[in-house]
């Protein structure tokens, strides 16, 4: 897997709307302060990256996330990373929101959902996910195969990208976790994407550089969308 790009989707810090446990949606709700330490303890993490490109939501907590992340990148702004539109139920404490009729149906079957006055989730999952492997194709082409890049997004738009990555129906994407500043990586091959890391808020990233390409091999390697049988020997190969 060490010839295709990786791919890093980084969920924004905190917000005052998680801390409250309000729905933010598209409103422009900023980090509050531990969302604030958050980012720049990721931005630890991140440094030495050798970032092809950073892309991003338009929305303020994603931009903030990301100024303290990496103050000196150039993000790129695109809309295919905003948030889901939550219509109508945008601004309104979870508390409330669960005893909605609709409740369920998020939970259970959001592929069904259109939220009132807002964006279907079905159609969220579709822009998000050709979002990225537009992105991920274009660095390729761009950078070569060995490119990291980096996209910061929402905790549902990165969950339906993960679903999408494991081939998994939208209705089970409720059960994969996406927290504040977490990183997951993501690297597609012809032939099936890999999902390298997931919700990782810890973990060192260095690992998830490609190594450079060698100019002898004594045998040839599996092809890039091969997985390795047994497990592999990991990113220290």
């Amino acid at each position: 897997m060490g010839s295709v790009a990786t791919l890093l989707l980084l969920r924004h810090g905190r917000t005052t709307a998680n801390a409250d446990g309000g729905l933010a949606g598209r409103q422009p709700v900023e980090l509050d302060d531990t969302g604030r330490a958050q980012a720049s303890a990721v931005g630890e993490r991140l440094r030495g990256l050798p970032l092809a490109a950073v892309v991003t939501s338009p929305l303020v907590r994603c931009r903030q996330t990301l100024e303290l992340a990496l103050p000196q990148a150039t993000p790129t702004v695109d809309e295919g990373l905003i948030e889901c539109g939550y219509g109508s139920w945008e601004g309104q404490p979870l508390k409330k929101l669960a005893k909605e009729p609709l409740w369920p149906v998020v939970q259970q079957h959001p592929s069904a959902v259109v939220f009132p006055d807002g964006e279907a989730m079905a159609a969220m999952a579709a822009r998000a996910v050709a979002t990225v492997r537009s992105w991920d194709a274009r660095i390729t082409a761009e950078h070569g195969p060995e490119a990291v890049w980096l996209a910061c997004s929402h905790g549902d738009v990165i969950k339906a990208i993960v679903a999408d990555a494991l081939g998994v129906h939208l209705d089970l994407f409720q059960r994969i976790v996406a927290d504040p500043a977490s990183v997951t990586a993501i690297r597609y091959t012809p032939l099936r994407p890999f999902l390298l890391r997931l919700n990782d808020t810890g973990g060192d990233l260095a690992g998830l550089v490609p190594p450079p390409p060698r100019r002898r091999r004594r045998a040839a390697r599996p092809a890039e969308s091969d997985a390795a049988v047994g497990g592999g020997a990991g990113a220290g190969r």
